[in-house]
């Protein structure tokens, strides 16, 4: 005998989560926490991974200035083939020409990618803010807008 209630499952997982965030900010939550992040850092192969990818967090979400400034298209890796490019920086070199220091990440694991220096010139603003640009990166492009970005 069972019955089905819709929307249960959603339902009990925001609840978990909820549950899961009250308890990570309390004090014993952040014991196990500082638990978990020594585990992590005496597992070889898991420490550099870990420890990787929560510097990279830490810099991107940061309120301190050092995340990416914005979101640009560039053609790369080849000529008509548009990917995003996140600015780390504004440079110009002995002509005064100014050129943006680019950090494009790789799907759908933002934490590697590839650094470039490009000319201003060669890129195509975008109106898209940093966490829109990263949801599409780990998503695959599947949580994006309807609308190419240029």
């Amino acid at each position: 005998i069972g019955f089905k209630l819709p929307g249960i499952g959603l339902i009990l997982t925001l609840v978990v989560l909820i549950f899961t965030g009250v308890f990570a900010a309390n004090y014993v939550g952040k014991t196990l926490v500082t638990f978990g992040e020594k585990l992590f850092a005496k597992i070889p192969i898991v420490r550099s991974v870990y420890t990787a990818a929560k510097n990279f967090a830490e810099i991107v979400f940061s309120d301190t200035g050092q995340s990416f400034k914005k979101v640009l298209l560039i053609q790369y890796p080849r000529k008509g083939v548009w990917t995003l490019g996140f600015v780390t920086k504004e440079t110009k070199n002995d002509n005064n020409q100014k050129f943006y220091n680019l950090f494009v990440p790789t799907t759908p694991n933002p934490t590697s990618g590839f650094f470039l220096i490009i000319p201003i010139d060669d890129v195509k603003e975008t109106d898209i803010n940093v966490e829109e640009g990263f949801q599409m990166i780990v998503s695959s492009g599947m949580v994006s807008g309807d609308k190419t970005p240029f």
